[in-house]
């Protein structure tokens, strides 16, 4: 197997990047991604120097400025000028998973050669990839419309020198990290500090680390839920596939079939049950669970498409002759794919907190909050209360940014997708959910040991067994936090052990 992925015009899969990533791969531009990025700068430059005419963001001024025409002597200055006074990033350090994802998302727009960019500019950007040299950029400033215009901005000062980077896990100036390498800063062109500027990689960035943290999430969901189902001794009837097969969702036939085959072999489920009917949040795991996975396919297609895309202003075609200023950098698709994410994440949370709810709530045999002694011993109390906290925040973070706008550019820029905001707030979001699963492990885990000797199925027994020698019975009260700090730990290695990554 390879260990350099070819930047080219065929699709970027979801599964690419994850091996891309996973494997620690490095990036290389392909012949004919060279030849397209070298024909549309080739023509644009033949343009620039035989016609006078105004060009929107090559000749002329940005935003509301459009209409101001700039000589050619000016055309360097004038976008060094843009990438320095759109670098307006406040808050929080992205982290440096997304920023080594928008340098990757950002080389793949730029390879189409509808963007006028130097191939060196381009290869700049390779090079920063395959260094691990990050580009430090903050997570508030973006309307997530004219592009993600600010964190874009922090993306390209390193290339001409300017800006901070993050370099082997330090925060350097750019300019010394250039050094090091030997490496001059760029000289950019007409056209080039906008077609870095413009661009959506930001929501992208966010939405594709997203998209793939949240079908692990989803795979652990149907785990941890199938746990929580045979330690609540819950009833295996609900998930036949002849109840799902009556109403064929896609995702709760996959989610009914995954708890059957976790659950296989399980002495608890097969039991004979006094109850006739378990709660919701055990008896519609697969309509709830099932509904996510829905929405995930959704938002995976809305980001394939937009990875593959080409979102920068204007828009360079060669073979037409034509250069055109759209709309292809508004974030609109983006955000409320990324609000609809929000939403359907935050219901795995929602139900998980439920199902924790009814494990401590001393029925079906189990102790009040799973624990010997109670009274003496809080036991399992209040990891409850702080996974019901996590989803009453994920139920704020949930709100839509996008049916938000806001007027900027003295009005040329006058309706906005929010989008970057979405992002932000996604990624809170699907890491609190991975909180929750976390807080349903524990208690889970706990709960089934009161069914001993009784067991659970082999999966679930094989599981449960790596899981306890991290985290064992709790016999008496200790410090919780740890507790869940292990288990969010032991989560995240089991994802990339198992390479989970798509339902």
């Amino acid at each position: 197997m390879s260990s350099t992925h070819f930047i080219s015009s065929e699709i970027l899969e979801l599964s690419t990047i994850r091996d891309i990533l996973f494997q620690n791969k490095t990036i290389a531009l392909s012949k004919d991604a060279i030849q397209k990025i070298e024909k549309c700068r080739d023509y644009l430059d033949d343009k620039i120097k035989n016609q006078d005419a105004p060009i929107y963001g090559i000749n002329t001024g940005f935003g509301s400025l459009c209409n101001v025409e700039i000589s050619k002597d000016k055309l360097t200055q004038l976008q060094e000028n843009l990438v320095m006074s759109h670098a307006c990033g406040v808050g929080e350090k992205v982290p440096d998973a997304i920023v080594k994802l928008m340098l990757l998302l950002k080389v793949q727009s730029l390879s189409y050669g509808h963007s006028g960019v130097q191939l060196q500019t381009v290869q700049r950007l390779v090079d920063f990839y395959n260094n691990d040299i990050l580009p430090v950029i903050y997570t508030k400033g973006s309307l997530g419309a004219s592009g993600d215009l600010a964190p874009l901005a922090h993306l390209a000062l390193p290339l001409i020198a300017k800006g901070e980077v993050v370099y082997e896990g330090e925060i350097c100036d750019a300019y010394e990290v250039l050094s090091k390498f030997k490496w001059e800063a760029i000289q950019l062109q007409s056209k080039e500090g906008l077609a870095l500027l413009n661009g959506t990689q930001f929501m992208s960035a966010y939405g594709i680390h997203l998209l793939i943290k949240s079908h692990q999430l989803s795979y652990m969901a149907d785990l941890i839920g199938s746990i929580s189902l045979d330690a609540f001794d819950g009833r295996i009837e609900p998930f036949n596939a002849l109840v799902h097969l009556v109403r064929p969702h896609n995702g709760q036939i996959k989610t009914a079939e995954r708890i059957r085959e976790f659950l296989n072999g399980s002495e608890l489920v097969q039991q004979k049950k006094e109850h006739v009917q378990d709660p919701y949040s055990f008896r519609c795991i697969p309509q709830v669970h099932g509904a996510t996975k829905d929405t995930l396919d959704f938002v995976h297609k809305v980001f394939k498409t937009e990875i593959n895309a080409v979102t920068d202003n204007p828009n360079i075609f060669v073979g037409e002759d034509e250069i055109i200023s759209g709309g292809n950098f508004h974030g609109q698709p983006l955000a409320l794919a990324l609000d609809y994410l929000k939403i359907a994440m935050a219901e795995l949370g929602n139900i998980s907190e439920r199902r924790i709810y009814q494990l401590v709530s001393g029925l079906r045999g189990l102790p009040a909050f799973l624990v010997d002694n109670p009274g003496v011993n809080s036991g399992f109390m209040i990891p409850q209360y702080t996974a019901a906290s996590i989803v009453s925040a994920n139920k704020q973070l949930a709100t839509p940014a996008s049916i938000d706008s806001i007027v900027s550019s003295n009005g040329q820029e006058d309706h906005v997708s929010m989008g970057a905001n979405a992002a932000t707030q996604c990624h809170e979001l699907v890491y609190n959910v991975e909180r929750i699963l976390a807080i349903e492990l524990l208690n889970a885990s706990q709960a089934i040991h009161f069914r001993k000797p009784m067991r659970s199925s082999n999966l679930i027994e094989s599981f449960l067994g790596a899981y306890t020698k991290e985290v064992g019975f709790v016999k008496e009260d200790l410090v919780f936090y740890k507790l869940i700090e292990k288990t969010i730990h032991f989560i995240d290695e089991f994802y990339i052990e198992n390479e989970l990554i798509f339902d």
